[in-house]
């Protein structure tokens, strides 16, 4: 019901079209980064996936992340624009349901750009490396592995968007936030759990321990944001 009720706000404001032009965007760069520079990666000794993530993951993720911080800005955009955060109260609707139906609304999304992702990936190593036994299996963890580390972010973002009545002032945050992550994110393990950096982070070449680690991290983000959103939305109500 939430969830449906999230899909009929956003499906006029360019929220979908946005999110499938991005992840086509983000698709487009393994194979035309291979097309231009196969030389630089053939004759590397890991796997082809892995040589594929290595050489374009970082730059897909922030693209990524960028549309995460987009989506959750936009989301609330329309729910300040003339007042319809106040028209909603008057409704037997809490606003943390609607945070919640906006952040599996926005994983869902997330979802389809990395489907989108994973065929551009399949395509390039089919076209330049051809499969190799163990292909599907590594592909799946890979993928499985960046949506559950980019869950963070979804509710990180969403979290800052929830906060402001400007959406330039969310955006601005997000942003700021996002350029800080591509700075740190291989820097240290404390600074990679920082939920913008954490979609950076690659599963394959990475030590099972490490992995995890950021596994956890990811768990414990994702309900220490939650349990933080709902605190910040009593706060406001007390003082509305």
């Amino acid at each position: 019901m939430i969830l449906s009720q999230e899909f009929k706000k956003v499906k006029r404001t360019g929220f979908i079209p946005t999110f499938l032009v991005g992840g086509l965007l983000a698709a487009a760069f393994p194979v035309l980064n291979t097309a231009v520079r196969s030389e630089n990666y053939l004759g590397l000794p890991d796997t082809p996936l892995q040589i594929l993530l290595d050489a374009n993951w970082p730059m897909m993720a922030m693209l990524n992340v960028l549309l995460i911080v987009g989506g959750a800005c936009l989301m609330y955009y329309t729910e300040y624009a003339d007042n319809a955060i106040q028209k909603m109260k008057s409704l037997p609707l809490k606003e943390s349901t609607m945070f919640f139906g906006k952040a599996v609304l926005l994983s869902i999304m997330y979802v389809i750009v990395l489907t989108i992702e994973t065929l551009s990936f399949i395509f390039s190593s089919f076209h330049w490396f051809g499969l190799y036994n163990g292909f599907w299996l590594e592909l799946g963890k890979s993928f499985g592995y960046f949506f559950l580390l980019g869950l963070p972010s979804i509710m990180l973002s969403l979290l800052i968007a929830s906060a402001f009545k400007n959406m330039w002032v969310s955006l601005g945050i997000s942003v700021i936030g996002v350029f800080m992550a591509t700075m740190i994110y291989n820097m240290s393990f404390i600074l990679s759990l920082f939920p913008y950096a954490m979609p950076f982070q690659i599963f394959g070449g990475t030590d099972p321990n490490r992995v995890l680690q950021f596994i956890c991290a990811a768990f414990i983000g994702i309900i220490v944001i939650g349990i933080a959103e709902l605190i910040f939305l009593k706060v406001r109500r007390s003082f509305e």
